[in-house]
């Protein structure tokens, strides 16, 4: 497993870590068995980044995380978790100091820790990147030790773009890969110059760059690829990076006639993340020990040919872009 650098924190972090949405809730049936073996095979492959949320299984993720941790032994890794989403309505003005607090008491709780590594707003509505209080609240936050850096979880480029005014934001989480590639080009460059690390999350597209989805693919009533396909809940973007489903399967198949032989789809597409030197860390989901194994595995991967990488640019452009491009 190789490590880069998360500059602000003043570590290295492995640059694939683990996703701990699926874990949590909204991606079907997830036993606290296999969320444990999950984790601890991603742990054991090298994995030393976490990336949670206190919404996900509503806390439940950042407690099995907590349970894990405790029962290994070594090093702890470095755990990222999220506040924003418990609020209702979800609106800026509850981005205030008291409900922040709030949510950071309830994650040191779960999480069985004195002070959390890095707290990312969650995916807040775009005013709240315009209200310097909310910054100065965790400012607030890490001078009173409990929380050591803080970040944010965008939607849009937009949004990442003001946050990383801010000159205390150490971390910027935005969804990236094959199907949603605007960032490279719009926000990397600035977040290299500012040493804002960059967590790339949703980087398998809902599963879809796994390539194992096909036209009959079911899924389970409390997983959000069959309740939020229109952004019935939450953003559309999240949910197969806001691409038109069959428009994606066919796309996936033009990366498929891409791929070397004996190279699983979803390492592949995670090693064309990492081919970006402003990605820190890439954040894949895991519901399984295998799928997590998996996911490890593309940090041994070979560097994409150029001219794989410019067909997979080709592949965006042409049948991608017109449907996301323009709106995140």
């Amino acid at each position: 497993m190789q490590s880069r650098l998360f500059t602000q924190a003043g570590r290295a972090v492995s640059e694939v870590g683990f996703g701990a949405w699926a874990i949590g809730g909204s991606w079907g049936d997830v036993s606290d068995g296999d969320a444990k073996a999950a984790l601890n095979a991603a742990l054991d492959a090298g994995v030393d980044f976490i990336d949670t949320a206190d919404v996900y299984g509503d806390g439940r993720s950042e407690m099995l995380i907590a349970e894990v941790l405790k029962a290994r032994s070594g090093p702890r890794p470095f755990v990222a978790t999220k506040a924003g989403r418990r609020l209702s309505p979800h609106n800026a003005d509850g981005y205030n100091y008291a409900n922040i607090a709030g949510f950071v008491e309830r994650s040191l709780r779960n999480l069985q820790v004195d002070c959390l590594d890095l707290v990312q707003l969650h995916c807040p509505p775009t005013e709240v990147y315009y209200r310097a209080e909310v910054f100065d609240a965790m400012d607030r936050l890490v001078a009173a030790g409990k929380i050591r850096h803080y970040g944010v979880s965008v939607e849009k480029v937009e949004e990442a773009i003001k946050a990383v005014a801010f000159p205390n934001v150490a971390s910027v989480q935005i969804i990236y890969n094959i199907f949603r590639q605007r960032p490279e080009d719009v926000f990397f460059p600035l977040a290299r110059a500012k040493g804002v690390a960059v967590i790339a999350r949703v980087p398998l597209a809902s599963g879809l760059l796994t390539g194992k989805m096909t036209a009959a693919s079911q899924f389970a009533a409390d997983d959000h690829r069959a309740f939020n396909r229109n952004g019935e809940a939450f953003d559309k973007g999240e949910t197969f990076s806001g691409v038109p489903y069959e428009v994606a399967l066919d796309a996936v198949e033009a990366v498929r006639r891409l791929m070397p032989a004996g190279v699983a789809m979803a390492p592949f597409a995670l090693r064309w993340i990492l081919m970006e030197q402003a990605i820190t860390t890439v954040i894949p989901g895991a519901k399984t020990a295998a799928q997590a194994q998996m996911n490890a595995s593309a940090s041994a991967l070979a560097p994409l040919p150029a001219e794989v990488m410019a067909a997979l640019r080709e592949i965006y452009t042409t049948r991608i872009a017109p449907h996301v491009h323009h709106a995140w």
